[in-house]
């Protein structure tokens, strides 16, 4: 059987159509963009196909512009990236991050009435697996960090409370690390799942956040000391806040005073988001709000948070 018939054959086997496929056969640099375009226009999806049509003429535009090495193409750091992923590390989320294209995109997708909470980027450390916790238990297993009391109100645009709201926080450790970096994960630390009460009311104990690096043992951290950049956040809070009706607020509080605000390694940092907060050295204080050693002064952080109705957010996207 000569290899045409041989093909012929196993193209029948796969059932492929070639009645619906563009041919094409001289693949030059000048004709390679239009041939992926034709082949990728059989996709049934408008906006998947107007996507990838942006996509593929952007980037090759660019390899044109950079005449792209082949060791400049950075396959191998893609592998690598890949190689670096887990079920609970997410290096492409945070390479992602790092070249500011989740913070753009979260910028473009979450217009807000004003007066609402900002939102930011959800960073590459969310996990489903929070416990739940009632009002003013601690999110954090003792010896953590420094003590932190978080309270404030959930609200809607019109300044009325939101009850029942579903409230995720997580948080890096007093050593700056989130409970998902460590070798040894035996349940959820830094990071618990509340809901706000009758009267929009949240409050729960935490740990003060400190400045952390994005982990440096994988090709994003080797990228960024390539171009020159360091690989740190400033300490931050994380929050979603879900709640029938209203649009869903992913959003982090920063600490006024650090000074890695103003170079974010994810550019997540949003002026509306930075806080002020109070140390509290009141032994009878601390004791009714729970926290095993009174003695110790602790961090008071009070925000409330503003959320936009769905139909709200359409009006401004016009939908």
């Amino acid at each position: 059987m000569d290899p045409g018939q041989a093909a012929r054959q196993a193209a029948a086997i796969h059932g492929t159509d070639f009645s619906k496929i563009p041919e094409f056969k001289d693949i030059t640099p000048d004709s390679i963009t239009q041939h992926v375009q034709a082949i990728n226009s059989n996709c049934p999806d408008e906006r998947t196909k107007f996507i990838f049509k942006s996509l593929v003429t952007h980037m090759h535009n660019f390899v044109r512009e950079t005449s792209l090495t082949t060791e400049e193409a950075a396959l191998d750091f893609l592998k690598a990236t890949g190689q670096k992923c887990t079920d609970l590390r997410h290096e492409f989320i945070l390479l992602s991050d790092t070249l500011g294209v989740s913070s753009l995109v979260t910028a473009i997708n979450n217009p807000k009435p004003p007066g609402c909470t900002e939102g930011t980027v959800l960073g590459p450390f969310f996990e489903e697996d929070a416990h739940d916790f009632q009002f003013g238990e601690s999110i954090a297993s003792e010896g953590k960090g420094h003590y932190m009391y978080v309270e404030g109100t959930v609200l809607n645009t019109k300044g009325e409370p939101i009850p029942n709201a579903i409230i995720d926080t997580w948080e890096s450790d007093g050593d700056g690390k989130y409970d998902n970096q460590y070798e040894v994960r035996t349940e959820p630390d830094c990071r618990g799942r509340l809901v706000s009460d009758a009267s929009g009311k949240y409050a729960y104990r935490a740990v003060v956040p400190i400045p952390y690096g994005i982990p440096d043992d994988g090709p994003v951290a080797q990228l960024m000391g390539v171009l020159g950049r360091h690989i740190y956040r400033p300490g931050h809070l994380h929050f979603q806040i879900q709640a029938p009706g209203y649009e869903t607020l992913i959003t982090a509080l920063y600490f006024e005073g650090d000074p890695y605000l103003t170079s974010d390694a994810v550019f997540g940092v949003r002026n509306s988001l930075v806080v002020k907060t109070e140390l509290v050295n009141d032994p009878a204080l601390a004791q009714s709000r729970g926290f095993p050693d009174p003695s110790k002064p602790h961090v008071l952080l009070k925000q409330d948070f503003v959320l936009p109705t769905v139909e709200e957010v359409k009006a401004l996207k016009g939908i």
